[in-house]
């Protein structure tokens, strides 16, 4: 058996194929696995919460995780270690998400600039071969443009600072706990307070015909496409710029306008990288 994962810091998806690349069973869905904010403890624990991972642990050969937190060699290793340990007959193999991102996205091996705006965001350039990142990512708190938690932080401030619409914040306060001991509980107390701030994500995409939405979506993406993919800014003209990532694939018109007025051509939109991975894999396998 081999398992093919996916994690992003909110969701994490296992698909089981077998040596044809033939599916075994139905995806598993865990928590996400980030080893840049989650111990070694919570990531097991997670991991442990799955009946169907506990009971096919034995026979997995190989597995090849994609998930995000693993661009540095620190969490990369520990996550590694975790899945060794409860995977023991297992060869494991973890890769950067954006390595997932481009598999997923890109086709017959053309260069790209290649994006995840998910949970958290990222980028980097495919030569066809090899990813080359030029900036490593320092998570949610200093980085992350035009992610989830990103603009989960900006509804809250807006909303506390007054800066909302009444009529969305009305709707805001109604949807979700605004208490702020509630909100620092889960900022500062509890596990992955990045998928916290992306959770109030949804809202934008429930509230997409207010200027005041489209315009934080849109700034979002400029500051993005000028801190991450301006990076390579010189292969712009060259090559496509593709996206993964549920905030990119529920924000495709905002790209494109900002990409119009940014000098570059948008490519491929996938939400969830797990197909593109299984294919490539199973190719991989033929």
């Amino acid at each position: 058996m081999i398992f093919i994962v996916d994690s992003g810091s909110t969701k994490c998806d296992w698909i089981a194929v077998d040596k044809n690349g033939i599916q075994l069973f139905e995806k598993v869905r865990t928590k996400g696995l980030n080893p840049a904010i989650l111990s070694p403890d919570e990531l097991l624990g997670r991991i442990q919460e799955s009946d169907k991972l506990r009971m096919h642990r034995e026979d997995v050969k190989e597995l090849y995780f994609y998930g995000a937190g693993c661009g540095t060699e620190g969490p990369k290793l520990a996550l590694e270690q975790v899945l060794k340990n409860y995977f023991k007959n297992a060869k494991v193999v973890v890769e950067e998400d954006t390595l997932a991102a481009v598999y997923s996205t890109v086709k017959n091996n053309e260069p790209a600039v290649v994006c995840i705006l998910g949970t958290g965001s990222n980028c980097t350039y495919y030569d066809g071969n090899k990813t080359h990142q030029k900036v490593k990512s320092l998570g949610y708190i200093i980085m992350d443009h035009a992610s989830g938690n990103y603009f989960g932080k900006q509804l809250i401030r807006d909303f506390f600072f007054g800066h909302m619409p009444e009529s969305l914040k009305v709707s805001f306060d109604e949807k979700y706990n605004l208490d702020p001991d509630f909100i620092k509980y889960n900022l500062y107390k509890q596990p992955n307070p990045n998928a916290y701030l992306a959770s109030f994500a949804e809202f934008m995409f429930l509230n997409k015909e207010s200027e005041y939405i489209r315009d934080m979506i849109k700034l979002g993406f400029k500051r993005f496409t000028r801190n991450m993919i301006y990076q390579f800014k010189d292969k712009l003209n060259e090559v496509p710029v593709h996206f993964a990532g549920s905030i990119a694939f529920l924000s495709q018109e905002e790209i494109r306008e900002v990409a119009d007025e940014m000098g570059f051509t948008v490519g491929n939109f996938v939400k969830r990288p797990i197909d593109g991975l299984v294919a490539y894999h199973t190719k991989e396998l033929a």
